[in-house]
């Protein structure tokens, strides 16, 4: 059960959505199932001559009876409760224990106050409930409400395991701020798919992605579009930010300004401040932009594989602290990807990097642990620019989504060791996403390696088939990938490297028994390791054709060949100059 509170000040308006057809007709037989006191409370839903006006005088007549100058602005306490998707569907009557035990547990009307808050629970969906409640109590006072949604959230897990539902993940209070309902509305009117709070959070992150100053991470707010507004002591000095998007006002035709910790408890300015590095670079410029030459994305992405590799070996370690810091760095590491990815798997890449987000947040702190390699690797991606999706680019993006699996694999084990399950949730949510993002940009690279592969000539293949037969589990036998990695050795070996030597140094690396294709993480592993271009040359193929068959002989074979080249005065038999 999910409940979700949030306040408002139109009772009528709440209810008159509540019991209409909804925005797509989806409101089915709505209708009360449990309330205050039900010979009191009217219900339009099922009682011909209740109307909506009726219910919504009998609610607020608490709040009516006080001054105005004592009436409370935000009155109506509205709360959804949700079953889980796969849950049962309830009964009224298990709604109305539900409601009632929720409003006891929020201190709304706890059980045998006679002069507790007035609240009905309306049903209009096979899967949910919504309380609502008027915030002034029969006597006049306000209710005890404080923590109402951390008490709420505990009752829910209570009555998931008493009525047999989904027992879902403990929350710790380290979670961002969730649109309340009339954000979502919102957004759906504006014909958005996300909430103002969702895109200024989306935006503030991606703006302090591998920021090494705070003047640049203000300097890109703006360049992103959104109303900046800082908030300055007497001193000169900044004491924290707001930003609003353009066009997004209020009733009043004022700008909807969110502060960052209202969009993220690590998006506040001192947390931010905590993450850039202290020291200015010599050769910033004016606006705090450090003047640095851009080097190749294919390059800024194999320097980021490198980091996020030892970020998982962190993960696996024992020092929490680092281990959070890597967890923050490596957020920032997806962020700057999907600021930087091609079409084909941005949307798989912002889904990850949302997910995640979750995962970067425990009561880990993180202050003191260095983080700085990571973070410049997600700087040098920003720096480099839009990877172009294929050639070398499209490999070593494939060659950094399959280490940042590896990586959000690693962060789910470390947040289950520790027991914070919706982090460990989050991980696992954004290693699927990476999952896709992988398939979708490794088909080519790893095709083209696959064909290299095939092309070689057999004795060549049976040499390293049989190296790579003695090394690997046996499953990796049956994996498409097996081509791939041949092609790959067959590279080393031509580029000056022992293959086989290469090869264990790759499968000794890190354990591989979380990788959802051995011979897949092997490939961009001894590419890494040896130096060699993200992805196959097919033209070069040729090339290499002869010398792999010169190595694919016996040393008594090649010594026994002897090669004699007429010296012929026809030029057209030489060789060109070079």
């Amino acid at each position: 059960m999910v409940p979700d509170i949030s306040t408002g000040s139109r009772t009528y308006g709440l209810l008159n959505y509540l019991y209409g057809p909804g925005r797509r007709d989806e409101h089915t037989d709505p209708h009360l199932v449990a309330s205050w006191m039900p010979e009191l409370a009217p219900d339009p839903g099922r009682d011909p001559a209740a109307t909506l006006k009726e219910l919504t005088d009998r609610l607020d007549l608490p709040v009516l009876a006080l001054p105005k100058h004592r009436r409370p602005a935000r009155h109506v306490w509205h709360c959804p409760v949700r079953t889980a998707p796969g849950d049962r569907h309830l009964t009224d009557a298990e709604w109305a224990e539900a409601a009632r035990r929720i409003v006891h547990a929020t201190g709304i009307a706890e059980e045998g106050d006679e002069k507790a808050c007035r609240w009905v629970a309306v049903r209009h969906a096979d899967d949910h409930i919504h309380l609502v409640a008027t915030l002034v109590r029969e006597d006049g006072r306000r209710p005890r409400r404080h923590a109402d949604g951390i008490r709420a959230q505990a009752e829910c897990r209570r009555i998931e395991k008493e009525f047999g539902l989904q027992i879902l993940n403990e929350g710790d209070r380290t979670a961002a701020q969730r649109p309340t309902s009339a954000e979502r509305s919102k957004a759906e009117r504006s014909g958005r798919n996300q909430t103002s709070r969702e895109i200024l959070r989306e935006s503030v992150r991606q703006a302090v992605a591998g920021a090494v100053t705070e003047a640049e991470f203000f300097h890109r707010l703006a360049e992103a579009g959104l109303r900046v507004e800082k908030r300055i002591a007497p001193s000169g000095d900044t004491l924290g930010y707001k930003v609003a998007l353009p066009g997004d006002r209020n009733r009043d035709g004022e700008p909807i300004w969110f502060s960052g910790s209202k969009l993220a408890p690590d998006l506040s300015l001192p947390k931010i401040r905590q993450r850039l590095d202290a020291v200015l670079p010599d050769d910033a410029s004016p606006t705090g932009v450090p003047d640095e030459p851009p080097v190749r994305p294919a390059h800024a992405r194999r320097d980021a594989a490198d980091a996020a590799e030892q970020a998982a070996l962190v993960l696996y370690g024992d020092d929490e602290s680092d281990s959070a810091a890597q967890l923050v760095a490596v957020g920032e590491l997806l962020d700057a990807l999907v600021q930087t990815s091609p079409a084909s798997t941005r949307g798989e890449l912002a889904e990850a990097a949302r997910a995640f987000e979750r995962a970067t947040r425990s009561h880990v702190r993180a202050e003191r642990a260095d983080h700085r390699a990571i973070r410049s690797a997600a700087r040098g991606i920003l720096r480099a620019g839009n990877a172009l999706g294929r050639g070398e680019d499209g490999g070593a993006t494939a060659m950094l989504l399959s280490t940042m699996v590896l990586v959000t694999i690693a962060a789910v084990r470390w947040h289950s060791s520790r027991g914070h399950a919706q982090q460990a949730a989050a991980a696992q949510q954004a290693a699927q996403h990476l999952r896709a993002a992988y398939r979708s940009m490794a088909a080519v690279p790893m095709a083209a390696m696959r064909e290299q592969g095939s092309r070689l000539p057999e004795p060549v293949r049976q040499r390293y088939e049989a190296s790579l037969e003695a090394a690997l589990p046996r499953r990796a036998r049956r994996e498409p990938g097996w081509d791939a990695l041949t092609a790959t050795l067959d590279e080393a070996a031509r580029a000056g490297h022992d293959p086989d030597t290469l090869l264990q140094r790759a499968i000794d690396w890190r354990e591989l028994d979380t990788a959802d294709s051995v011979t897949d993480v092997l490939v961009w592993r001894v590419r890494r390791l040896g130096k060699l271009p993200a992805t196959a040359d097919l033209r070069r193929q040729r090339t290499g054709s002869h010398t792999a068959q010169q190595q694919a002989r016996t040393p008594e074979a090649r010594a026994s060949e002897t090669t004699i080249r007429p010296d012929s005065g026809d030029s057209r038999t030489r060789g060109a100059r070079r």
